[in-house]
């Protein structure tokens, strides 16, 4: 089971919008093998940095609104919120390292 906790449709706005951390919202579903991929990395990525950076998780198929919302048309599919605002999006799975370089402006 993954760390990151899962947002919704109704708790998006709370959870994510409404936060003055920086937040990563993975956007993924049961079917995609490269998000289940990406998924372990994350919670490592959590784990060694949840004090700068906050991993939340959001399954587009049971979540259309939000997903429709920030025009997520291919998964594994992750954005940084900042202050209720996009700052940074990453799509397609990618190492650890990789992902790290692409969060440095946030964990480093």
């Amino acid at each position: 089971m993954s760390s990151a906790r899962p947002v919704t449709d109704s708790t998006f706005a709370a959870e994510v919008l409404a936060s003055s951390k920086p937040i990563l919202v993975d956007f993924w579903a049961e079917w995609c093998g490269p998000c289940r991929a990406v998924g372990p990395i994350l919670d490592q990525i959590l784990a060694e940095h949840g004090d700068k950076i906050d991993v939340v998780k959001l399954n587009v198929d049971e979540n259309p609104q939000t997903a429709m919302a920030y025009q997520i048309t291919s998964i594994p599919a992750m954005k940084v919120f900042q202050n209720g605002e996009v700052v940074k999006t990453v799509i397609g799975a990618k190492p650890k390292p990789a992902l790290e370089a692409d969060l440095a402006d946030f964990i480093g």
